[in-house]
C-alpha cells in the first residue's frame, strides 16, 4: 500500500504516521519503493515472522506444559 492509503485507515497527523513508517523501516518490517512522489510500503513478512516468533518464546506460548503432554498421549 502506498503511504496514503495506510494513513486513510488512521486518525493520525501525517507527521505522526511518518515517524512511524521511520521506526518500522529501520526494523526493516517494512521495505519501502519510492517511484516519483509516491513510496509503496512492502510488509517483509520474514522479520515479522521472527518478531512475533521471538514474542511468542517470550511469553512461552506454544509450548506444551507437562500436564497437557500426558493427557494426549495415545
Amino acid at each position: 500500500m502506498t503511504a496514503g492509503e495506510i494513513a486513510a485507515h488512521f486518525e493520525l497527523a501525517k507527521p505522526t504516521l511518518s515517524g512511524h513508517f521511520a521506526v518500522l523501516r529501520e526494523a526493516k518490517l517494512v521495505a519501502p519503493e519510492k517511484v516519483g512522489t509516491t513510496i509503496t510500503y512492502r510488509l517483509n513478512l520474514s522479520v515479522l515472522e521472527e518478531a512475533l516468533l521471538a514474542l511468542m518464546q517470550g511469553f512461552r506460548l506454544g509450548e506444551r506444559r507437562p500436564d497437557e503432554a500426558k493427557e494426549n498421549k495415545p
